[in-house]
């Protein structure tokens, strides 16, 4: 049976008297592919840049790796990786000075970097593009860098926020292909958020719907289906089943502002 590598308790994010996060708690097992889903809004972000220790809880505790997120913030960032939402590349370097950018912030022994660098963009399929600048990448290239730049220092657990968000559906078969690679070769956790069912159907283990910052359901694609009761449910029926609310209900304008940004600069 596989062990829980993220444990969280009551978890409570709250802003000048709004709760964004309301006391959730959940467990997410090594090895799997676990992903929030929800519209804009409701607490999906809020709740990673808390587990990654960008945002201090209110209240409530989370263990990532057998550490802890209130006592020992500097330890659990050394054992993730993040990708955020927006894009977190310098167009103005090459995909090779961006990796070792990456790799100083990580500490990562200079005798190691140059090594650990190719080795990654080998992985990525981004070796041919290594002196190339980003800012001529297209959003599947850009996405794949980001990745590379969250695994440099090997992190037991990868940190998504709506990773394929404005990426054509071969990009973002290409995103996964590689990210199911990390998975299977090396064991790394998957966790990400997204506002694709399709996506978040065709390859999490599990999903936790966000709805209002609450966790409405947690389960398997197949399990929150089969609470419908219905034979041809899909996730998005599950969404609308446990929420009494469509997808399109969330999220405010400066979130949908936000959203077409950056899928402006992915295109």
């Amino acid at each position: 049976m596989q062990s829980s590598i993220i444990t969280v308790t009551n978890l409570t994010k709250q802003f000048n008297g709004f709760t964004a996060v309301n006391n959730i708690s959940f467990t997410v097992k090594q090895r799997e592919v676990f992903s929030f889903v929800g519209p804009n809004g409701a607490g999906k972000s809020t709740t990673i840049k808390m587990l990654i220790t960008l945002l201090k809880p209110t209240s409530g505790e989370a263990i990532i790796d057998n550490c802890s997120i209130m006592d020992s913030p500097r330890d659990v960032r050394r054992v993730i990786g993040y990708v955020p939402q927006m894009i977190s590349v310098d167009g103005t370097l090459t995909a090779y000075e961006n990796m070792m950018l990456m790799a100083k912030l990580y500490d990562i022994p200079s005798k190691e970097r140059n090594n650990r660098i190719h080795d990654v963009l080998d992985f990525l399929e981004l070796q041919p593009l290594a002196k190339t600048l980003v800012r001529n990448f297209s959003g599947g290239m850009i996405r794949k860098l980001e990745i590379g730049q969250a695994i440099l220092h090997r992190p037991p657990v990868l940190f998504l926020d709506e990773p394929t968000s404005g990426l054509d559906p071969v990009a973002r078969r290409s995103v996964w292909k590689h990210l199911f690679e990390l998975r299977d070769s090396f064991g790394t956790t998957i966790f990400f958020t997204t506002h694709y069912m399709e996506e978040a159907e065709e390859v999490s283990d599990r999903v936790a719907i966000m709805h209002s910052g609450n966790i409405a359901a947690i389960g398997t694609v197949d399990e929150l289906k089969l609470k419908t009761k219905s034979s041809h449910a899909s996730l998005e029926d599950a969404f609308i089943f446990f929420t009494g609310a469509t997808m399109q209900e969330g999220g405010t304008f400066r979130d949908v502002k936000r959203a077409r940004i950056q899928e402006r600069k992915l295109r």
